[in-house]
């Protein structure tokens, strides 16, 4: 897996989530193995480049992997500004947001509302490779509505404007995370155009990661939501579709509540004991349900921990709540060894 020169170290990737994917998430998930983990989408809009908000999410250090940084906007000239200005902060790789179905974003013709005018799509694109020299890469969705899918001709668009690398997450617009993706378009984009294509959607293990990348033909693969609450399934899939093993191995229970513990402590340093505790709410409703699948615990004891963690008002309080979560399931005979 290349892009324009640069080597991530695998190809499965930690998909870019807004309001998921902070540094703190980004490292843990390039240390347990995902070959890139695409930062928070970033507003175009340099006005905003000041705010907390804006300037968390620019936040990067070497552990968190190569330095990807995705930008939403909808005008060309406040696209490639914005490209220009992430490039002279450091950004290896600058990736466009078409593929973002909220309302908020769409609303303003951002996001994946563009697939529905290719030729503004056009016009972005090749403003920004013009106006950056790191690579440039792409995230879409395969149309704007199942009767729109033209993710093929915006693919033939994106490849021409120079981007590097294409991500197609396999639901349209107007589909937004309903129903189940589908790899029929994302496979005729692969054989439309000749850069690499990464396929997404709905890709929870490598069983699931196999099929996609075998229907698809796609260069790799890109985990978004199944990584939350279990940060290291990204690399455990990479590791699986290295070494041919039938599925991926989950850490030992006893190294997921530590990967979850420096998780917490991570949000804490990072966004401050008031947004970092607030923050850490979901992230830890995430790991229980990871626990729930598992089947190491009980649907109804993680509701109940769940509605008392959400109470909680501080990081210490959360980090005792945490461990006796390990501490019940070890008195409930759960074996949290390998």
């Amino acid at each position: 897996m290349h892009i324009d020169g640069l080597e991530p170290s695998n190809s499965v990737f930690l998909a870019p989530m807004a309001g998921v994917t902070d540094l703190p998430v980004r490292e843990l998930a390039v240390e347990f193995g995902a070959g890139l983990a695409v930062g928070e989408m970033q507003s175009a809009d340099l006005s905003l480049a000041a705010s907390k908000k804006t300037q968390q999410r620019r936040q990067h250090t070497a552990r968190a992997g190569l330095r990807a940084v995705q930008i939403v906007g909808y005008d060309p000239m406040q696209l490639a500004s914005a490209a220009r200005y992430q490039s002279d902060l450091g950004a290896e790789i600058i990736d466009i947001n078409m593929g973002c179905p909220a309302k908020k974003v769409c609303r303003k013709a951002a996001g994946s509302a563009l697939l529905a005018d290719e030729s503004l799509v056009a016009r972005i694109l090749e403003a920004v490779v013009h106006a950056v020299n790191v690579p440039v890469t792409l995230k879409i969705r395969t149309g704007t509505d199942p009767a729109n899918r033209n993710g093929v001709s915006v693919a033939r668009i994106a490849e021409g404007s120079g981007i590097q690398l294409l991500t197609v997450h396999g639901r349209t617009r107007a589909d937004r995370f309903k129903g189940t993706a589908e790899y029929d378009t994302i496979a005729q984009i692969v054989d439309a155009v000749s850069i690499p294509v990464i396929a997404n959607g709905d890709i929870d293990s490598a069983n699931k990661a196999r099929m996609v990348l075998a229907h698809t033909g796609a260069a790799g693969v890109m985990i978004g939501r199944a990584a939350q609450g279990q940060l290291w399934l990204p690399g455990a899939i990479a590791t699986a579709l290295a070494t041919g093993d039938a599925e991926e191995a989950a850490p030992s229970l006893a190294q997921q509540f530590a990967l979850q513990s420096r998780l917490l402590c991570g949000l804490t340093d990072f966004h401050g004991e008031y947004s970092g505790v607030r923050i850490a709410r979901k992230h830890q409703a995430w790991f229980v349900e990871s626990l729930v699948r598992q089947s190491a615990l009980d649907a109804a004891i993680a509701l109940d921990y769940r509605r008392v963690f959400n109470t909680l008002e501080s990081a210490a309080q959360q980090m005792r709540h945490h461990q006796a979560l390990s501490e019940y399931l070890l008195a409930e005979g759960v074996s949290l060894a390998a």
